[in-house]
């Protein structure tokens, strides 16, 4: 696969990711949207180590993947405690949460 490709489709993932982010409500959907957008730059970081024959990237990819895991614990954990306090898990309701 030529590394154009890999970055116009971690372009196109990171697009849709963005798109998901400001177009949904739910907290669990914009959760999801934003691992697609940290998936899109892990799959930029991998290609560009690859073309460039360094190590680097797949470093960087890994601790992306660290970062990623951390923030579905936190998000997670936040909208368990936002679906206990309300009857949805809609983001304009996490205000709500402060406090």
């Amino acid at each position: 696969m030529p590394t154009e490709a890999s970055l116009l489709l971690g372009a196109a993932l990171f697009a849709l990711g963005a798109a998901g982010v400001v177009t949904r409500t739910s907290a669990l959907s914009v959760l999801i949207a934003v691992e697609l957008m940290l998936n899109a730059v892990n799959l930029t970081f991998v290609a560009a180590a690859r073309r460039y024959a360094q190590v680097d990237g797949g470093v960087i990819a890994f601790f992306v993947i660290a970062v990623a895991a951390a923030e579905v614990a936190v998000g997670l954990g936040i909208i368990i405690d936002l679906a206990r306090r309300k009857t949805s898990v809609d983001v304009d309701d996490a205000a709500d949460l402060r406090g």
